[in-house]
């Protein structure tokens, strides 16, 4: 009796998760964590008028949700000033990011990334056979003129930059991603990861043409809008590049209760405003926080903040090992020389608190 015969591509892959959850670490550790800083996750919550209009739609959960994501994709397109032919509406910014690859690359593509950049981009491109190209980062920012010339040299299919950036919360101003959309070699398409956008500051989201074939936007309700467990992204485009995601994309794969609460989140703006806020006091306090611990917190335009730990990679795990061991889940960057900082999440007054209890001890333990 023979298994599955697995294509030669999958059988080469290895199988793993490319984020150990909280929620396994919980399992193993047989206790909960006391704050949960390191998911990137917006800790202060969706609206509260998303949260009414999904617990209505559960009534209606027997239903397949709109396999065309119509009042969204409507509401989006009237958010952005775009045509409905701009919008498409997926699984998350993950999902939507699985369907480009798919589209554009296949066993041998060029596709161009920064070293240490969000990695489920690149398990997409090596699930379709791409070949990767990577630049290092320049400092703690994404090196926008490296991207390009590497593109030109590989005539890779894709780019992928993420603005504001993950891991760091680093961020480029409008006219440097402008710039770098000029420079885009003919038959190149951006993937514009910006995931984080509604916390950057002003002038950091460039005014681009929807229908500029050089590059396809990629938003989030996951971050600002607070709704990550949702799994609610969408994607502003060229009318052509948008309809070929019909044919591939998952039809009814948009839970009708998340099509709701994201609905109702994008029409309560004076929430996103209220979370931008919150998101900035907790920037100020981790700030605070790693300076009365001798560390530096970098700037950042996310709900996180990467804070320096001064020293390198093997020590800063340490410190992340110790505040495991405390309770406070935190994560980190994973590629030198970025892995010498860990990276917490912006969250309420009582995670922070906690976080800034088991800090010191921390820090003491892995400098012991």
């Amino acid at each position: 009796m023979t298994g599955p015969r697995y294509t030669q591509l999958v059988a080469s892959l290895p199988a793993t998760v490319p984020f150990v959850g909280p929620e396994t670490q919980e399992r193993t550790r047989n206790r909960p964590f006391a704050a949960r800083l390191g998911a990137n996750e917006n800790l202060f919550g969706p609206s509260p008028k998303a949260v009414e209009a999904m617990a209505k739609a559960a009534r209606d959960i027997w239903m397949y949700g709109d396999p065309e994501n119509h009042d969204l994709r409507h509401a989006l397109a009237a958010h952005h000033r775009v045509e409905l032919e701009n919008i498409v509406v997926g699984e998350g910014i993950d999902g939507l990011l699985g369907y480009l690859v798919r589209m554009l690359v296949g066993p041998g593509d060029a596709v161009v990334t920064s070293e240490g950049a969000y990695p489920t981009f690149n398990f997409h491109v090596a699930g379709f056979g791409g070949t990767l190209h990577k630049v290092p980062y320049r400092g703690d920012h994404e090196d926008p003129e490296a991207l390009i010339a590497r593109a030109r040299d590989t005539r890779a299919k894709l780019i992928y930059l993420a603005n504001p950036d993950n891991p760091m919360g680093s961020w480029h101003n409008a006219e440097t991603i402008s710039r770098m959309i000029a420079a885009i070699p003919d038959g190149t398409l951006l993937a514009l990861d910006e995931a984080y956008v509604e916390l950057a500051p002003e002038g950091t989201a460039p005014a681009i043409d929807a229908d500029d074939p050089r590059v396809i936007r990629m938003r989030t309700f996951s971050k600002g809008y607070g709704m990550a467990g949702a799994r609610v992204g969408y994607a502003i485009g060229e009318a052509g590049l948008i309809t070929a995601f019909n044919k591939i994309r998952n039809h009814f794969g948009m839970c009708r209760i998340s099509q709701a609460g994201a609905l109702a989140a994008l029409q309560d703006q004076p929430h996103l405003a209220d979370i931008r806020a919150k998101v900035a006091a907790a920037w100020d306090e981790i700030g605070r926080i790693a300076s009365a611990n001798g560390l530096v917190a970098l700037p950042s335009a996310t709900n996180f903040v990467t804070v320096d730990c001064g020293r390198d990679g093997s020590f800063a795990r340490l410190v992340l090992a110790e505040l495991t061991a405390r309770d406070i889940f935190v994560r980190m960057p994973f590629v030198a020389p970025h892995d010498r900082c860990i990276r917490v999440s912006c969250g309420r007054p009582e995670d922070l608190a906690r976080f800034a209890e088991a800090l010191p001890e921390a820090l003491a333990a892995a400098r012991g």
